[in-house]
């Protein structure tokens, strides 16, 4: 069985790098009719210029047009499902019945599958879904392990399931708060996160009610036992280094469950990485334990901004054992680091010096995006990401 690791990308860089960390399909959106209006987003041409990147690599794009639909939102929406289509995307992704019934009176022969936005949890939705031409449904993040378990068991289409990321503060994609607070709707792809204010409630001096975020890679082997055909991670709107991080993390799980090679200290090794790359706490929410307090914030919370990214490699020199980097965070000599990429599995090492473009000798690199060198006692690859050691 094929098990699909589904990467964010909110631009055509994180494209890239999640397609080479370790994604199997992306997903994105266009400038219209996505859920991420606050993300960069993609151009027509740069939707083709990511087909076309991915699909070298044997990768998929798929295309969020999710958002619920008002009257005037239906302009130019015909011409932008044939454009995808011409351009060979793998899927759209759809929640609003007039997107479907586009893409059957329009004819378009790329498959479509149903958004997260429509709040699946349960098999007759499911057959509901699959009657109307739909290969595959996103589930709400609500579902528990029984309800999944049910839907597999009943009903013969794809399941893809979030595993990381986020949490909406209402029913998975049904919030109306941004409407009333910001005014921006985000169910159209607004969305201004009111869930993670915080509101003056009289005796408390702080008050956040925003779900944690969302972390299931204690139960993947299990998720994977069970039969689920795709994991989606979120975050259009996450860096490069997000990006990559989780994508390796949960690509290194997925093939050690599959290999069966999976061991308890790389369980232990990968949630260490995964818990230090978000500045919120996580929690595996509703499909393990009834859900309860711990997995929501509500009298304040600590946020603390990472600074585990260090560089990126720009090339090695095998002959001196050095590496040319570009920095990203501070580090100094005596630092010990780590290095991963899309073909390097993680190593560590001591920095023991560091030279600037002239060549001189520095105590501590903290000037960001400075090009320096340092040195590798091992072969690297141009691309590659250097962070902090994680205990």
């Amino acid at each position: 069985m094929k098990y699909e690791l589904l990467l964010p990308a909110g631009d055509l860089d994180r494209l890239k790098i999640a397609c080479l960390y370790g994604a199997d399909a992306v997903y994105i959106g266009g400038y219209n009719y996505s859920l991420r209006a606050n993300a960069n987003n993609f151009s027509l041409d740069e939707i083709k210029e990511g087909v076309d990147f991915a699909h070298k690599l044997n990768k998929k794009v798929y295309v969020t047009v999710n958002m619920i639909f008002h009257n005037d939102d239906l302009d130019g929406l015909d011409k932008y499902l044939s454009d995808l289509d011409r351009i060979g995307i793998d899927s759209y992704i759809v929640s609003d019945f007039a997107v479907i019934e586009a893409l059957k009176r329009l004819k378009i022969k790329t498959p479509f599958f149903i958004s997260t936005q429509k709040s699946i949890t349960n098999k007759e939705a499911v057959k509901f879904y699959k009657d109307l031409g739909a290969y595959r449904v996103v589930l709400a993040r609500e579902c528990s392990r029984e309800d999944i378990l049910d839907i597999k068991k009943n009903v013969d289409t794809e399941v893809e399931v979030f595993i990381h990321g986020a949490m909406c503060t209402s029913y998975s994609g049904r919030c109306v708060m941004s409407n009333y607070v910001t005014l921006r709707d985000s169910n159209r792809g607004g969305c201004s996160q009111v869930c993670r204010f915080s509101f003056d409630c009289g005796e408390e001096n702080e008050y956040a009610f925003s779900s944690k975020d969302l972390n299931m890679i204690d139960f993947l082997p299990d998720m994977m036992k069970i039969g689920i055909e795709s994991y989606k991670i979120e975050g259009r709107m996450k860096s490069l280094y997000y990006i990559a991080t989780v994508a390796n993390a949960y690509r290194t799980i997925m093939d050690k469950v599959i290999d069966n090679t999976l061991t308890q200290d790389d369980m232990d090794y990968y949630k260490k990485v995964l818990n230090r790359v978000s500045n919120r706490e996580n929690t595996p929410q509703f499909y393990g334990e009834e859900i309860d307090y711990k997995a929501q914030y509500y009298s304040g919370r600590q946020e603390v901004s990472n600074q585990d990214f260090l560089a990126i490699v720009k090339s090695y020199n095998k002959k001196n054992k050095s590496i040319v980097i570009e920095q990203r965070n501070k580090f100094s000599v005596g630092d010990e680091v780590e290095i991963f990429g899309p073909n390097t599995k993680v190593k560590s090492f001591k920095i023991d010096y560091i030279l600037n473009e002239n060549n001189e000798y520095m105590e501590s690199c903290p000037h960001a995006q400075e090009t320096v060198t340092i040195n590798c006692p091992f072969e690297v690859s141009k691309g590659d990401i250097i962070r902090v050691k994680i205990a």
